[in-house]
């Protein structure tokens, strides 16, 4: 009989893989690991993507501010411009057999990466300003 395990977790994995193979020895076989993205796998790491892209435009905005004696204010306009996805192809293990690739071969493909560009427009605040607001 043949048993299919789905893991979301590759430590996971390996400990139940090392635990069968201790305890059922050679009568048991197991296949080398399919790696595969879930739409919302693909989905979350887009989003993660986007959001780090606006947090790095906000602190590189506040250096600005600062070195201009400037403060920086809400976000006037936020828009993600491109984004860009690359490896983690599903496909990937068609062009190659399980069994000529190494497992580290076959996570790198099965590996899938996001890059995101966003345009931004904040409000800048005089620092006179905050100070006065202070007193």
């Amino acid at each position: 009989s043949q048993v299919c395990f789905i893991f979301s977790d590759f430590g996971k994995m390996q400990n139940v893989c090392n635990l069968l193979i201790e305890k059922l020895g050679t009568s048991i076989t197991i296949s080398p690991p399919h790696f595969y993205h879930t739409p919302e796998a693909i989905d979350n790491l887009r989003r993660h993507v986007c959001v780090t892209a606006v947090g790095n435009t906000r602190r590189k905005a506040q250096e600005v501010c600062r070195l201009f004696g400037q403060a920086l204010g809400k976000p006037l306009l936020i828009k993600e411009e491109e984004t860009k996805e690359w490896g983690g192809h599903i496909d990937s293990h068609l062009s190659h057999s399980p069994d000529s690739q190494t497992l580290q071969e076959r996570i790198e493909n099965a590996t899938a990466y996001a890059s995101c560009r966003v345009f931004a427009v904040f409000e800048i605040k005089g620092k006179e300003n905050r100070r006065n607001k202070l007193l």
